[in-house]
């Protein structure tokens, strides 16, 4: 049987985190190469988007990290914490260090993906290649952390919250709606005002001038779309995924494994 870094077969782990006075949990998926760490977006859960890209061929025998952000998935919901894209990419950088990683690949889709700007920005010296799914790279947010964001956020967590689980149910969106349902209402609103009001510098500004191999992949129907040209004309290799659209973990699990194989190679 092969063993991760920390000694045991490939499954869930945990890491405290001191500071936020919280657990974040992966599943450590153990294999060749440095480990492509996958972050997800607003309202999702790694632990429910990337077992089925993971397991896919294009992909399988790769190490991965397939990380929960604090508030979503299996991880800790800390109610003091402000759940902002820099605070999200700073309890990975610390994960990182934990785990005493060196070397690694960064995927990170929609609100993961300025996540992953951010991290790679505070390790350049340890980042290879980082790969965004439809990105969060201005400020503005998407329409769902509009949507969010334009509530108080007592309003959410009053409502809020538990009305787009079930507007996302009845729109067909069933499995981001079931991550979203077990996301806390708070983290969710924290995280959207974040997307919302972007950074100084922006993302996409901060992206440009890393100095590692870079890569924004598309859903065919999320195309023809401003900021995939945008990254184009910054130098970016883009990749398009068939049969799907912002959510392809699940519309096209193995064409966003092949997307993601191909920015690796």
């Amino acid at each position: 049987m092969q063993l991760d870094r920390l000694g045991m077969p490939g499954n869930m782990k945990s890491v405290a985190l001191e500071a936020e006075k919280a657990t974040i949990r992966f599943h450590d998926l153990p294999g060749h190469g440095p480990p492509l760490i996958l972050i997800h977006g607003l309202g999702c859960a790694s632990s429910c988007d990337y077992p089925a890209v993971a397991a896919d061929p294009a992909l399988s025998g790769r190490n991965m990290l397939l990380i929960d952000l604090l508030g979503s998935g299996f991880s800790d919901r800390p109610t003091e914490f402000r759940y902002s894209v820099e605070l999200h990419a700073r309890t990975i950088v610390k994960l990182v260090h934990r785990l005493g990683i060196e070397s690694l690949d960064f995927f990170g889709h929609s609100m993961g993906g300025a996540i992953a700007i951010v991290a790679a920005s505070l390790m350049r010296d340890r980042v290879r290649h980082i790969i965004l799914a439809e990105p969060n790279i201005e400020p503005g947010g998407g329409i769902f952390s509009r949507r969010i964001a334009a509530m108080s956020e007592a309003d959410y967590v009053d409502h809020g919250h538990d009305d787009l689980v079930r507007l996302s149910r009845s729109e067909g969106n069933e499995i981001w709606a079931a991550s979203l349902s077990v996301s806390a209402p708070y983290a969710m609103h924290r995280a959207a005002t974040s997307l919302v009001l972007g950074s100084d510098p922006t993302w996409c500004h901060q992206l440009d001038i890393l100095e590692v191999s870079k890569t924004a992949i598309y859903g065919r129907a999320s195309l023809p779309d401003a900021r995939a040209d945008k990254l184009k004309g910054l130098g970016v290799d883009i990749e398009v995924v068939e049969d799907a659209g912002h959510l392809m973990a699940c519309d096209n699990p193995s064409g966003l494994a092949r997307a993601i194989s191909a920015a690796l190679s």
